[in-house]
């Protein structure tokens, strides 16, 4: 729905140098569309890139009056808050962005086309796009992933908000470098709003949870063939007691092959301390088997494996990146790269050399 030439302003109010804004800063770091302005009270006038470290010339505003004379056409809510719900002071941001002419996309668990006030003020040709919607004609999943052509790569995570998006926007951006045929599957909110499509995975009934995920792939796989690379955003982790949407992306997109995704030094989820991460190895071995579960037996495909790790050292200077680098892939003796610190070249060129006749149809008989 929002189109990728769509010059768009981010509602960004009190995110643009924290994790409430991840959305937001996901955004200014990889939608290659216009962003045109970014509206922050709190760092107004100042410089994008001194507060964000994103290497991106966009102004910083205090209101949506003052990003007009940059021509947006879109606002975009670019928080995550806790519960999900508007802000109140961007509420007054949202109402002059539609009384403007603006259309409005959010990925907030309000749904804010629901709400006829907002509703009577959007002016003909434009539109509220809540993205966090269950999608229509939902089924529950057969394995039909299975049957496509290529690979499929799903980005599994040690906890939440690791960097499993990134590490698949990275790679995704190395690949088309590259010319290859690579398609993302967004399944989060940032996501979605950079691709433009997905499903969103959080606002969808459990039963139908993987179905949803299937359906996504299948529309991404389109024409699919067997060079084509899909990249499929991963959400959650299995190690953290508040998270189920691991399974249905396992179920639903029938992987070729999984890329971890993991803090560097990271013992215990964040917020959750009295939990901690089992050793690395052991977490893989568990992936690969619940992954080697209801796959079709025709066509046959080998089991998914953990093909490399992205390790986040977004935390750590370069001495120390690197020595963490060469201790995790001692540690898993698999290839690990920071695709957001070092390019996605090198993790690209890792899973090539790792997943060399990965996703062709096989008989499973010597």
């Amino acid at each position: 729905m929002l189109a990728a030439d769509a010059p768009i302003v981010l509602l960004q109010h009190r995110g643009l140098d924290n994790l409430s804004g991840k959305t937001g800063l996901a955004m200014l770091r990889y939608r290659p569309g216009p962003i045109v302005a970014v509206v922050d009270p709190v760092h107004a006038g100042a410089d994008l890139q001194a507060v964000t470290g994103i290497n991106r010339a966009v102004p910083v505003v205090g209101s949506l009056p003052e990003a007009l004379p940059f021509a947006p056409a879109v606002a975009v809510v670019g928080l995550a808050p806790s519960g999900g719900r508007l802000p109140e002071d961007m509420a007054v941001d949202v109402v002059a962005a539609l009384a403007a002419g603006l259309s409005l996309a959010s990925g907030l668990h309000s749904r804010l086309g629901d709400d006829p006030a907002l509703a009577a003020l959007v002016q003909p040709g434009r539109w509220i796009w809540d993205l966090r919607r269950e999608p229509p004609d939902l089924t529950v999943a057969a394995g039909r992933a299975a049957a496509l052509q290529g690979r499929r790569l799903l980005a599994v995570g040690t906890d939440m908000s690791v960097g499993k998006m990134s590490a698949c926007l990275e790679l995704h951006a190395a690949a088309r470098r590259r010319g290859l045929d690579v398609r993302f599957v967004g399944t989060g909110q940032a996501g979605i709003l950079i691709s433009g499509s997905g499903v969103a995975l959080d606002a969808v009934r459990v039963d139908y949870a993987a179905g949803a995920v299937e359906a996504a792939v299948l529309a991404a796989a389109a024409a699919a063939g067997p060079a084509t690379l899909v990249l499929v955003e991963g959400q959650g982790s299995l190690c953290h007691p508040g998270s189920s949407a691991t399974l249905p992306l396992i179920r639903g997109s029938q992987p070729t092959g999984l890329l971890l995704v993991h803090r560097a030094g990271q013992r215990t989820i964040q917020r959750l301390e009295s939990i901690p991460l089992p050793p690395l190895d052991q977490l893989i071995t568990a992936l690969e088997a619940l992954a080697a579960l209801a796959r079709p037996a025709e066509p046959f495909l080998p089991p998914p494996r953990v093909e490399a790790i992205a390790l986040n050292t977004a935390h750590l200077d370069g001495p120390a990146a690197a020595a963490a680098l060469a201790a995790t892939a001692a540690e898993t003796g698999l290839p690990c790269c920071d695709p957001v610190r070092q390019g996605g070249e090198g993790l690209l060129e890792a899973l090539t050399r790792k997943g060399e006749g990965s996703g062709q149809k096989k008989d499973p008989t010597p």
